[in-house]
C-alpha cells in the first residue's frame, strides 16, 4: 500500500500522508515552510477548535448550515479543541502573516474528522462559512490569550500573592538590615519587604485584568478586510454569544472589525502588562538570590529550600535553582514582548501579517509565567528559612542606624559617628554612648530596629 493519498486544492494535485487528516492547503504549507520546527501551541489549536464549533453553531441559528451539517462540525471542531489531534497541526510557526495556512488546516482536520462520519462537508464552503483567515486568526489570538490568562496565569499569580502575604504576616516582627545601591540602609522587617512583593503582584494582576476587556472583544465577522464580505451581518455577536457559553467568559463582538483585523493594538498592550509582570518576577527573584547569598560570605539573611546539588564538582553546593529558572523566564518573556511590538507595527492597511508570531510568542509568554510564578510560590517562597541571628548581627553593626538621631544630634556629628563606628567595626550604640552625649537607655530606645522600621520621628 502506498503511504501517500493525493488531495486536490485550487492549485491542483498534491500528495498527502495517507494517515494524516489535513488535506492538500496544510501540505503546501508544510512543504513551504521548514523553517523552525516550532508549533503553533495547544492554547492556539483549542481556540480555533472552539472558534469552529461556535461558528458552526451560530450559522445553524442563521439557517446558513442544515442541522447535520452543523452538528457533525461542531463535533468535529470541539476534538481539535480537546486536543486529540494536535499531531495533525504540524505547520511552522513561520509561515503566512495572515496564519491562513493553519486557519485551512483547522478547516481540513474538521472535514476529515466529519468524513469518518458520514458527513460530506467542504472545508471553505461549510467549515469556513462566514469566515476568513483574516479574523479567524486574529480571534483566535484573543480567545487563546484571554482563556489562558484567565485559566492559568491570573490563579498562579492569585497563589503567588497569597503565599507571599503568608509568609509576610509571619515575619512582620524580625528586623534586617534595608539596602538601597545594595549598601546598608534603615532597618526594615522581613514582612514589609514581602509587602512590596504583594503590592508588585497585586498591580501585576490589576494590569492584566484591564487589558483583557479589549483582549475579549473579537473581530470575527469583518472576513476579508474588515467589510463583513459574504457573512451575515448577525455572525460575528452569534459567535461570540456562543463562545461565552461554552467557555464562561465574556467575549463579545469588536465595535470595529477593521481596527481587530489590520491591527493587534490588544495584543501588544497584554503582552506589555506581561513584560511588567516579568520585571516584577525578576525583582523578587533577585531579591531571594541575594538574600540566599553565601551562605557564609555572602548575606545569609535566608536560606531557600535545598532542591538539587549545586555542582559537579563542588561537594555540599546548592544553589537558588528556582529563582534562577524565574529570572530566564522573566528574560524569555522580555524578549518575546520586543517581538510582539515589531510584529505590531506590521498591520500595513487591512490586515497584519505577523499574526502567527504574535500568538506563538504571547501564549509561549503566559503559559511560563503561570508555571514559573506558582514554582516561585510554592518552591522558593513558602519555605525559605529566615536566619534572624544573622540579620540581627548585621542591624548591630549597621552604622546608619545613627539616622534615627538626626533630630537630637544633627546630620554632621551622627555621620561622624557612623563613619568612626564602620571604621573600628563597633556597634553604633557604643560609639554613640562615646559621643552623642545620649544615655545608654535613651540611645537602646532609639536605636532598637524593630522600632525603627515603623518610621516616624524617635522621642527624644
Amino acid at each position: 500500500m502506498s503511504g501517500f493519498r493525493v488531495e486536490h486544492d485550487s492549485m491542483g494535485a498534491i500528495e498527502v500522508p495517507a494517515g494524516a487528516l489535513y488535506g492538500a492547503q496544510t501540505q503546501r504549507a508544510i512543504d513551504n515552510f521548514p523553517i523552525s520546527g516550532l508549533r503553533l501551541p495547544r492554547g492556539f489549536i483549542r481556540a480555533l477548535g472552539l472558534i469552529k464549533a461556535a461558528a458552526a453553531d451560530a450559522n445553524l441559528a442563521l439557517g446558513h448550515l442544515s442541522k447535520r451539517q452543523a452538528a457533525a462540525i461542531r463535533r468535529a471542531a470541539l476534538e481539535v479543541a480537546e486536543g486529540r489531534f494536535d499531531g495533525d497541526f504540524p505547520i511552522d510557526v513561520f509561515q503566512t502573516g495572515s496564519g491562513t495556512s493553519t486557519n485551512m488546516n483547522a478547516n481540513e482536520v474538521i472535514v476529515r474528522l466529519a468524513a469518518k462520519r458520514g458527513g460530506r462537508l467542504h472545508p471553505n464552503d461549510h467549515v469556513n462559512f462566514g469566515q476568513s483567515s483574516n479574523d479567524v486568526i486574529p480571534t483566535a489570538i484573543h480567545v487563546g490569550a484571554t482563556l489562558a490568562v484567565t485559566e492559568a496565569l491570573l490563579p498562579a499569580l492569585r497563589h503567588l500573592r497569597t503565599v507571599i502575604d503568608r509568609r509576610a504576616r509571619g515575619l512582620r516582627r524580625i528586623p534586617k538590615t534595608g539596602r538601597t545601591h545594595l549598601m546598608d540602609a534603615m532597618p526594615i522587617t522581613f514582612g514589609q519587604e514581602l509587602s512590596g512583593w504583594s503590592a508588585q503582584v497585586a498591580a501585576a494582576v490589576e494590569r492584566i485584568e484591564a487589558s483583557l476587556s479589549r483582549m475579549r472583544r473579537l473581530p470575527l465577522g469583518g472576513t476579508a478586510v474588515g467589510t463583513g464580505i459574504n457573512v451575515d451581518p448577525r455572525f460575528g455577536p452569534a459567535v461570540a454569544l456562543r463562545l461565552r457559553k461554552i467557555t464562561g467568559v465574556k467575549f463579545e463582538s469588536a465595535v470595529n472589525y477593521f481596527e481587530g483585523i489590520a491591527a493587534q493594538d490588544a495584543a501588544v498592550e497584554l503582552s506589555g502588562q506581561l513584560k511588567t509582570l516579568a520585571v516584577t518576577l525578576m525583582k523578587i527573584a533577585n531579591d531571594l538570590r541575594w538574600m540566599n547569598s553565601g551562605p557564609l560570605a555572602g548575606l545569609g539573611e535566608i536560606e531557600l529550600p535545598a532542591l538539587q546539588p549545586g555542582s559537579s564538582i563542588m561537594p555540599g553546593k546548592v544553589n537558588p535553582v528556582i529563582p534562577e529558572a524565574v529570572a530566564m523566564v522573566a528574560a524569555q518573556v522580555i524578549g518575546h514582548d520586543a517581538a510582539i511590538t515589531v510584529a505590531g507595527q506590521s498591520g500595513n492597511f487591512q490586515l497584519n501579517v505577523m499574526l502567527p508570531l504574535i500568538a506563538y510568542n504571547l501564549l509561549q509568554s503566559i503559559g511560563i509565567l503561570a508555571s514559573a510564578s506558582q514554582l516561585l510560590a510554592d518552591k522558593a517562597i513558602a519555605g525559605f528559612r529566615v536566619n534572624a541571628a544573622r540579620a540581627g548581627q548585621a542591624l548591630a553593626l549597621n552604622p546608619i542606624l545613627v539616622t534615627a538621631l538626626n533630630p537630637l544630634i544633627g546630620y554632621e556629628k551622627g555621620a561622624a559617628i557612623a563613619k568612626q563606628a564602620y571604621a573600628q567595626r563597633r556597634p553604633i550604640l557604643d560609639v554613640a554612648r562615646e559621643s552623642s552625649g545620649l544615655s545608654q537607655a535613651a540611645l537602646r530606645e532609639l536605636l532598637d530596629p524593630l522600632a525603627l522600621t515603623k518610621g516616624g520621628i524617635r522621642p527624644g
